[in-house]
């Protein structure tokens, strides 16, 4: 039987088994299995042996993967997050997984390489001990460092805002660069060089994310390929194949109806756009055009504004919050974390400008969806490229022979590394704290008023909704400060992993008990490449202040594994030229434009054959799915032919 639809896709449903006759599947894969075993008795020893030894190693290996599939991290949890509100929802909660493996992998990583050693050798464990190369051709004062703190008695509110701050008794644990001033480490007869891990560590890390996120993006991005076809073949599978059978909850299934309907909608509404646009007239065109102008004009001084009040508040804040002599304990903290308030608020306010101005700019709901998307991802990760750029200002500003024989301003800053360690620390404390905030002060009373309050006003608000997108963004500008901070701050990735454990079990509280799902859904399909879409935008943004702060500002002469450097990254050259001269070479031609130049134009060369290949694939794929097309018809011709025979026989 064939179900023609209106759109020319067309789908094959089997008719009842009676009619065609008895099934035959049973004994063809009988006489299937006979032929194997016979073939088999044919094999040689050597070739019998090895085909019964990959059959073992696969069972092995698949019931190794079902054992580990039960080991996962909140297996059940996403299942029934799942079950409940669909895959959609569930991608957020599997991308928070995601993101808790990448931070703990990384917290292993620098534990391993960088603070376990140091530990072990300032304590003299295993047989270990470790040097301390003093500073040459550095002026005395540059060395100067005395953490700040708190002399003699101290009072309790002033460890808690030493820990919410990162100041005080805690400046000079391995929480910070500042605590690893080891030159080197002696475990056994083993030399390890402290500077030298740290740098590679660094680039491991950033290596590691790339790799791992370009890996789980792959399939992200296939089945963004696929859904990528014509609006002929979107309309069969929303139809006959959009409905989630993961959903058991009624209300949820609710929801996936008004999802699908909301789908239908917006793909009517995006072709009546498409009509609306190609009728209209160059006076029209201009217009819009015009419009659409004048609003991103609006749209970037509002990111101005938002930069600047950044750059104020750092600079105020790195000024006054020394002086602790004239300002009480809660004053003093309010200055302290002057940055990130500014912050928070310009992530709060400029996405519901941009949401009340593109209502004006006239585009499709798609392309409208993804313009805030992109507007809201570059104020949250711009605004720590402000902050850090505001930060690297103040460290670079010397106005006396004093401060540019040190290259910074080490009155200010005498360890500038770990002024930066705490500022990223401040802006991850206080993201959590928001987030907590708003959940427990927002989200719980808004749901005690809408189940107790029959009000109009309050029955309109209704529940919040739960938008992927916003919590996402949320995470991702956490994660940025995750990777830039761990250079400043090794163990800045264990708090990460335990800020988004618990964000893990407070927003599936929350979801569960006062928010609902959006009704604009996130296409489940597309909704995990496009975090690691714009998860991979923060980690390359992450690169920039990194490589600038290793390679370009000068080094900490007071404090730090680099204190012997010009900058960190010259412990590389410093330790190739302990190399074999061989070696050396070696590695200088590799670095030298006789190289780079034709490896560039080899690895362009190999780049432009395979987009000819995937070209070519994309116009077979092209050619497969016209021949299916065709073949469709002849069937349905030839089934009409046989009908009418049938007919009149």
């Amino acid at each position: 039987m064939v179900l023609t639809l209106p759109t020319g896709c067309f789908c094959y449903m089997e008719q009842d088994q009676a009619a065609v006759g008895p099934r035959t599947d049973r004994g063809d894969r009988s006489d299937t299995r006979d032929y194997q075993q016979a073939d088999i008795k044919y094999l040689s020893g050597g070739k019998q042996w090895k085909r019964t030894s990959s059959k073992s190693l696969k069972k092995v290996l698949s019931e190794v993967k079902e054992f580990l599939s039960y080991l996962e991290l909140w297996r059940h949890d996403i299942h029934s997050i799942e079950g409940k509100f669909g895959t959609g929802i569930q991608s957020y909660f599997s991308f928070l997984r995601f993101l808790v493996l990448l931070n703990f992998i990384i917290f292993i990583l620098m534990f391993s390489f960088v603070t376990l050693p140091s530990i072990i050798s300032k304590y003299g464990m295993f047989n270990s001990t470790f040097a301390k190369i003093p500073p040459k051709n550095i002026e005395p004062h540059c060395t100067v460092y005395e953490p700040s703190g708190s002399k003699g008695l101290a009072y309790f509110y002033n460890y808690l805002k030493d820990l919410l701050s990162g100041t005080g008794f805690l400046e000079m644990t391995s929480l910070f660069y500042g605590y690893y001033t080891i030159d080197a480490a002696w475990i056994s007869i083993m030399r390890y060089n402290l500077p030298l891990a740290y740098l590679l560590t660094t680039v491991a890390y950033l290596a590691l994310s790339l790799i791992w996120i370009i890996t789980r993006s792959m399939e992200g991005f296939k089945q963004n390929l696929v859904h990528a076809e014509d609006q002929f073949q979107s309309y069969c599978n929303k139809v006959f194949a959009g409905w989630d059978f993961c959903i058991t909850d009624p209300n949820a299934a609710r929801l996936k109806h008004r999802s699908l309907q909301y789908e239908l909608q917006t793909d009517l509404e995006e072709e009546r756009l498409k009509r609306k646009i190609a009728d209209r007239t160059t006076q029209e065109k201009l217009r819009i055009y015009s419009l659409r102008i004048f609003i991103n004009i609006i749209v970037l001084a509002v990111l101005l504004g938002c930069f600047y009040c950044i750059y104020r508040a750092t600079v105020y804040s790195q000024e006054n919050s020394k002086d602790v002599s004239n300002m009480n304990f809660l004053v003093n903290l309010l200055v302290q974390y002057l940055p990130s308030m500014v912050i928070t608020m310009a992530n709060f306010i400029a996405p519901q400008i941009f949401l009340f101005l593109i209502r004006f700019e006239d585009y499709s709901p798609a392309f409208e969806i993804r313009m805030i998307l992109l507007r809201c991802v570059f104020v949250r990760l711009a605004s720590i490229g402000v902050l850090l750029f505001s930060l690297w200002s103040q460290i670079s500003s010397c106005d006396t022979d004093k401060c540019k024989a040190c290259g910074y301003n080490y009155e200010l800053y005498p360890c500038w590394e770990s002024e930066v360690g705490q500022e990223m620390y401040k802006l991850m404390i206080f993201d959590f704290i928001i987030i907590l905030a708003v959940i427990l002060f927002v989200d719980f009373p808004r749901k005690l008023l809408v189940s107790h309050c029959s009000c109009k006003l309050v029955q309109w608000f209704g529940l919040k909704e739960f938008q992927i997108s916003d919590n996402v963004l949320e995470i991702i500008y956490g994660q940025t400060i995750c990777w830039i901070g761990t250079f400043f701050s090794p163990l800045l990735p264990a708090i990460a992993v335990v800020k988004y454990f618990i964000i893990f079990y407070v927003k599936k509280i929350s979801l569960i008990h006062t928010q609902k799902p959006a009704a604009r859904p996130f296409r489940a399909s597309s909704s995990n490449f496009f975090f690691l879409v714009v998860l991979l935008i923060g980690l390359i943004l992450a690169f920039v202040p990194l490589g600038v702060s290793i390679a370009h500002i000068p080094s900490s002469k007071a404090c730090g594994p680099f204190r012997n450097f010009n900058t960190s990254w010259a412990v590389v050259p410093d330790t190739i030229l302990e190399f074999p001269k061989v070696l050396q070479q070696v590695l200088y031609g590799i670095a030298s434009e006789a190289f780079a130049v034709p490896f560039f134009m080899v690895i362009c060369l190999v780049m432009f054959y395979f987009i000819a290949l995937a070209r070519a694939h994309k116009r077979v794929a092209e050619q497969l799915k016209e021949q299916l097309a065709m073949e469709g018809r002849d069937k349905q011709f030839l089934i009409r032919k046989i009908t009418e025979a049938q007919r009149h026989p």
